[in-house]
This record gives C-alpha cells, structure tokens and sequence, in this order.
C-alpha cells in the first residue's frame, strides 16, 4: 500500500518491509501546456533527476554525484536510468536505483534532486512544470512503497530537492523534502554539499 507524503513527512522504508534492499526512485514531471489563440503547445522543457551521495556531515566527496553525465556511483550502488529529454508519456521520467546493502558504510544519506539543463539560456524554471512527484518502489515487486506530490508554486527556481532516504538506528528512511533552489546546473547545486 502506497503511503502519500506531505513535505517534511518522514517514514520508514526497511522496518517494515523486511528483507528491502532495493529500491527504485521514480521521478516524474509535465511541461505546462503554453496556451496561444487557436491552439496549445507543450513547452521543451529538459529537467534531470540526480542523487547526491552525502556523507554523516552532510558533505560530497569524490564522485559520489550520480546524474546524467554519471550514471554511476564508484561501487555501483546508486544507478541512473539515463536521461529523459522531454517528460512526454506515462509514468516515471527518470529513475535511479539503490541497493541499501551495497551504499558504503561512510554514506549516511542520498539526496535526490531535480534540475532543469541550460535554464538560463531557454529562460525556464520550474514555473513551467506541473505534476512532479517522487516515489519509492521496492525493485523485487514494483509496489509503490511511498509517493509525494510535489504541488507548491516553484516559478522561479531552477533546480528542486525533492527528497532523500537516509539511514537512521540501522534502519533506512525515505523524508519528502520539496525545497526550491536556485543552482542552474546539477554540479553548482553540488558544490553547496562540498
């Protein structure tokens, strides 16, 4: 049963779900439609999901940055489904994998992240997108496992932090987060975490 998350809610992903040890992130999101006279059209808007590997002070080290451009963590625990260009049809747009039991010991959170690539030269932000969400799945069977709607007015911002898991008491958490930024490119919002 899917559990929906308002922001700040926090819930646990392994107590109860026992035996959990791979996850799915999904991410998703629509461009608004731009309304003209006689017709409509959807914006080409190009947002990319990323996770930051965090360590107990909150900091990235190494390549611990796992997005379009690295698709991979070094051990292999955190994997990026590759890039979606457009939000166009059903579902996830992009997703990234975790193996809890495979994330290094030094690895205390994953934040996941949403920006929109080369925001200043289109002059887009997140004014422009509607029906974001993330969602945990359990790899093993797709059941949905918690989902949060992203539904404040983010115009203006550029990139968003969506939510993280994180472990706490040996245990693995999921929190919605739902914060707004400012960073135009994935790596400068990383250098906030450095």
């Amino acid at each position: 049963m899917t559990i929906s998350l308002v922001k700040g809610q926090k819930i646990d992903l392994t107590k109860g779900n026992a035996g959990l040890t791979n996850i799915v992130v999904g991410l998703g999101w629509d461009p608004v439609e731009k309304k003209g006279f006689f017709s409509s059209k959807k914006i080409d808007i190009d947002c990319d999901a990323s996770a930051l590997l965090l360590d107990e002070n909150g900091k990235l080290h190494g390549k611990n940055l796992v997005c379009f451009h690295n698709l991979r963590s070094p051990e292999g625990s955190v994997v990026h489904s590759g890039d979606n260009r457009t939000g166009e049809g059903e579902g996830d747009d992009e997703q990234i994998q975790v193996d809890l039991a495979r994330v290094p010991a030094n690895i205390h959170k994953v934040l996941f992240v949403v920006n929109i690539y080369d925001c200043i030269n289109r002059k887009q932000d997140f004014g422009m997108i509607k029906s974001a969400y993330i969602r945990v799945l359990n790899k093993q069977n797709d059941q949905e496992l918690a989902r949060y709607n992203l539904t404040e007015n983010y115009a203006g911002r550029t990139a968003l932090i969506v939510g993280e898991i994180y472990r706490n008491n040996g245990e693995w958490k999921f929190s919605a987060i739902g914060e707004g930024t400012n960073s135009a490119h994935v790596d400068l919002l990383a250098r906030d975490y450095m």
